[in-house]
């Protein structure tokens, strides 16, 4: 049996006997952060028994942060320890965020409790928690002072990035700073003993903020209990309400309405992009929704994200649960139109949790702004911006310090991938095993993230958008301002992405401080290196639609040779023109028609029975002919997410982008309809023009991935009537199987992937399931967006190591 034994340190205690792992299930390593009430309570005790019970390695301590714990052994085991780690955490623990991350094993030698370490000396700054079970347990009890009151919270929950705006952590430098706390509140906040000691939001119906309904005019509807019970009658009747949540306002409607669905998708400019819908219960999502045990843990998380789950609706199910009760049977088609994902989350404030009582259903919850803007924090702002889209506006007088907008996640290999971090997360550190330099990354254009650093911490902001419009720059100057005061960063350099034309170049270089420019694609390989906690030699695969390369045209499928401090491009994908530019991003047929011009030259405009030319008029395609011929307008570009809408047009699935990467979704999600039947395959040969070549010795030409084999298979079976899930499903597997060749050329046994692709679960799983059947090991993303989103952290990386791109 397990015994302990003290050791020389006496602040270590360890099992004396290391735990053996499972051959038969795979060994890894989880980094566990934990923030929260975690310290003083037992919590590092019951790690250590914990982990003796399940066989693990590792060890637990405390820092100023929060307890850190490294654990390893059997993947099984530790998917276990985390579900644990809340379900059965001392009584009187609270976990704020559990944040972690898997990697490689370092190779523990049984368990202990570490000493407490100093850690960073700069202050940490929580995000936003949802609503606790005793919060919620004392929201729906008649006999407490705080029932039915909306802006209830502890020590263990509530707002606290969105509302805070300096540190340290004090009311005073909250926006509750205007609100004077009774007597009541007042001696809960004082006593030690109760759970809202030094609750900074504390607050009660007779001294906190007061919910209101609003008419489009700013004219009072009504107030208090009756504003929201009149917002739940007006949701009913089938009306679009503004809802004043947490980071800012959201559009809410009946889901299961599809008129209403329709009404906020005209008014918003949202044709067709998904929206996310609000689930009253977990029962509720496991109706209509499939379920793993890691995305039932998300959903109940304390970040609470909306989560992309597969519907799966089953009439048994439905009458189950909801048959004696007034329930529409199925979710409105028009909240995510052709897609068989769901965003879904749970309720997240004691506001949300109110409605969706009284509500008792879906509703659709998405962000408050017109389509391309951020999202409104204020109250008059959000009248005069949603006016037109709004029917009723449900408004509080508790301020918003700054708008973060809703976290999304998604299940790849049975882990949680971020697809956009902000609510819950941000602005959460990523630390790292070394120093770095104060340094100010202002990310990309698209999805746009900034971050600083600081010690050994890259502190990432919250989601800002697409820098398109006055209202998202003012945005990103305001982020920008506000995570440099926050933590106390003056930063020494800005990096920014090597686009020239891009809005946050252009900020770096008026700012007066020293810049650093980072390719693209290098920030996006770097970046996924860093949160894995990776050192070279590594093998990148980088794919994504759209980056500026250091050739002047748009790289997006790359691969990149990491050793040391140098990453060399050694492989990237056939270039082809995009005929119109942008209008190409927009509409997979133009791109289709690129690439048959660069295979087929001339002879394109004779292919009979082709979806891509039958979706263009006569006059579109002589235009276009002319452009191609002449090189008007004709950028090349190497990348893979065009090559994704290319195949979406030819197959005749997709001829627009009705949304930023709507041809490549649909390409994904009907090729999960089958088993791939076809079989296609790219060439990979030594590009001896080295027209693909940039800074790299002419001697030692880059590998070109030869598309053309592949498209000339996709457009046979296309004429041959096959399928398109049996088509898509193939075309999958040949870039699953391209990576493969690339790792085997190059030697490397790690490969990292990352870029926008990678968001698509079918090609991750694909490629790491080659990967690793080959005896390669393959990393991704976890707790950082393989989008643009997490082109800051790659670009903090880049330039405190100095990496160079030869």
């Amino acid at each position: 049996m397990n015994t302990r034994t003290r050791q020389n340190d006496p602040g270590c205690y360890e099992l004396n006997r290391s735990h053996s792992v499972s051959t038969v299930d795979e060994c890894a390593r989880l980094k566990i952060c934990i923030r929260g009430a975690v310290q003083g309570v037992g919590f590092r005790p019951f790690v250590y028994r914990l982990a003796g019970n399940l066989y693990l390695n590792g060890w637990v301590n405390n820092t100023p942060e929060g307890v850190h714990i490294e654990v390893e052994g059997a993947e099984k085991a530790l998917r276990e320890f985390l579900d644990r780690l809340n379900a059965e955490k001392p009584v009187h623990a609270r976990l704020y965020s559990v944040d972690h991350v898997w990697l490689d094993p370092a190779g523990y030698d049984g368990f202990e409790i570490r000493p407490s370490a100093a850690g960073a000396s700069g202050a940490v700054v929580l995000p936003d928690i949802a609503t606790c079970e005793d919060c919620v347990a004392e929201l729906f009890d008649p006999n407490n002072r705080r029932f039915r009151y909306p802006f209830l919270n502890c020590t263990n929950c509530g707002p606290r990035y969105s509302i805070i705006e300096d540190v340290p952590y004090d009311r005073a430098n909250t926006t509750m700073n205007s609100f004077e706390m009774c007597g009541d509140c007042r001696a809960e906040y004082n006593d030690p003993a109760d759970r809202r000691f030094h609750a900074q939001p504390n607050a009660c119906p007779v001294c906190g903020p007061r919910l209101e309904l609003r008419e489009p005019s700013g004219a009072l509807s009504s107030a208090g209990d009756a504003a929201l019970k009149d917002a739940v009658d007006a949701i009913r009747a089938g009306c679009v309400i503004a809802l004043k949540g947490l980071g800012g306002f959201q559009l809410v409607a009946d889901a299961h309405n599809n008129e209403a669905v329709q009404r906020l998708r005209q008014r918003k400019h949202r044709e067709h992009k998904p929206f996310a819908v609000m689930a009253p219960s977990m029962d509720a999502v496991a109706v209509f929704c499939e379920l793993s045990n890691t995305e039932r843990r998300i959903l109940r998380s304390p970040e609470t994200p909306i989560t992309l789950l597969k519907k799966g609706l089953t009439r048994r199910a439905f009458m189950a649960e909801f048959g004696t009760r007034r329930f529409h049977e199925q979710i409105a088609d028009a909240v995510a139109p052709e897609n068989p994902y769901l965003g879904v989350m749970l309720p997240y404030t004691p506001l949300h949790h109110l409605l969706m009582s009284d509500l008792g259903f879906f509703i659709v919850a998405t962000s408050g702004n017109i389509s391309d803007e951020p999202m409104c924090i204020d109250d008059v702002e959000a009248l005069e911006r949603l006016k037109g889209v709004a029917d009723l506006f449900l408004v509080h007088n508790r301020p918003i310090a700054r708008q973060v907008d809703d976290s999304i996640v998604r299940e790849v290999r049975g882990r949680r991938v971020l697809l956009r971090r902000s609510r819950g997360f941000a602005p959460l550190p990523v630390y790292l095993p070394q120093g770095l330099p104060p340094l100010l990354a202002v990310g990309g254009h698209l999805k746009n993230t900034v971050a600083v650093s600081s010690e050994n911490r890259v502190i990432l902001s919250q989601h800002i958008g697409d820098l398109d419009t006055a209202e998202s720059l003012h945005a990103f100057d305001k982020v920008i301002t506000d995570i440099q005061a926050l933590y106390r960063v003056r930063p020494e350099k800005i990096v920014h992405d090597a686009h020239p034309d891009y809005a946050s170049t252009r900020y770096a270089e008026s700012s007066g401080l020293p810049t650093v420019s980072v390719q693209h694609h290098v920030a996006h390989a770097l970046s996924v290196i860093a949160e894995n906690e990776l050192e070279p030699p590594l093998l990148a695969a980088v794919w994504d639609g759209t980056g500026y390369g250091a050739d002047a045209t748009v790289w997006g499928g790359e691969f990149f040779q990491i050793r040391g401090n140098s990453i060399r491009r050694i492989a990237a994908l056939r270039r082809f023109p995009l005929p119109g530019g942008e209008a190409a991003v927009r509409e997979p047929r133009r791109t289709a028609l690129g690439i048959l011009f660069e295979l087929l030259g001339h002879k394109t405009f004779e292919l009979k029975d082709c979806p891509t030319l039958d979706a263009f008029s006569g006059v579109e395609l002589n235009a276009l002919e002319t452009m191609l011929n002449k090189n008007i307008n004709c950028p090349q570009t190497s990348s893979m997410g065009r090559l994704f809408d290319a195949v979406a047009s030819l197959t005749g699935l997709e001829q627009h982008n009705l949304f930023e990467g709507g041809a490549a979704m649909r390409l994904e999600f009907i090729a999960c309809e089958t088993v791939a039947s076809r079989r296609y395959r790219f060439c990979a040969k030594m590009d001896k023009q080295k027209q693909n070549r940039v800074g790299i010795d002419a001697a030692d030409p880059i590998i070109v991935i030869d598309w053309a084999p592949v498209v000339e298979g996709i457009l046979k079976d296309t004429q041959a009537r096959i399928p398109v899930d049996a088509i898509a499903a193939g075309f999958h597997e040949a870039l699953a199987e391209v990576v493969l060749e690339i790792a085997r050329r190059t030697g490397e046994e790690r490969v990292v992937v990352s870029g926008g692709c990678f968001q698509n679960r079918l090609l991750s799983e694909g490629v790491a399931g080659v990967l690793e059947e080959a005896g390669f090991k393959c990393y991704g993303h976890q707790r950082i967006p393989p989008n643009d989103g997490g082109l800051a952290l790659g670009q903090i990386i880049a330039a405190a190591n100095n990496f160079i791109l030869s």
